[in-house]
């Protein structure tokens, strides 16, 4: 066992992305690998164990559809590689850039779901400050001014 905090954190870092990528909450990570939800926080947190290997990294790693040793691999400094897709594996810190159109329509059906009480203009202004976040962090490419239209007609 590696007692290296960077591994460690590195581990943390690729369990929780691959439960994210997958859509699931901690709790149900944790009932699927038939483990606490506190052992996949501890797991995500990625702190250096204090004397062995916990137990719970199994059953979470194969919850994750991690083949056996990819724990071992990510904390060598590889990935995990996820069963039958060795070659699809991408490091979690690669971004894809989306569609601002498609982000706007995403932001507004959940702006809508979510609220009861707001008009439709403070809707488009919320999704308008969601889309000026994702280019920010170039989630979505700049627009050179034009904005795109919210409800769907460019001109």
């Amino acid at each position: 066992m590696t007692p290296d905090p960077q591994a460690w954190a590195r581990l943390g870092h690729l369990l929780k992305q691959a439960r994210l990528a997958q859509g699931l909450k901690q709790s149900e990570l944790a009932e699927r690998a038939g483990v606490s939800t506190a052992s996949v926080q501890s797991a995500e947190a990625g702190a250096v164990p204090k004397a062995r290997m916990p137990t719970t990294l199994g059953p979470i790693a194969t919850a994750l559809s991690w083949p056996a040793g990819a724990i071992d691999r990510v904390l060598g400094g590889g990935n995990p590689s996820v069963a039958g897709k060795a070659d699809e594996w991408r490091d979690a810190s690669v971004q894809q850039q989306i569609d601002a159109e498609v982000a706007s329509g995403i932001i507004t059906n959940a702006m809508v779901r979510a609220t009861s009480k707001t008009t439709s203009d403070e809707i488009k202004e919320a999704t308008r400050l969601a889309l000026d976040e994702f280019r920010r962090h170039g989630l979505i490419a700049e627009t050179n001014g034009a904005q795109p239209s919210m409800d769907g007609a460019n001109t």
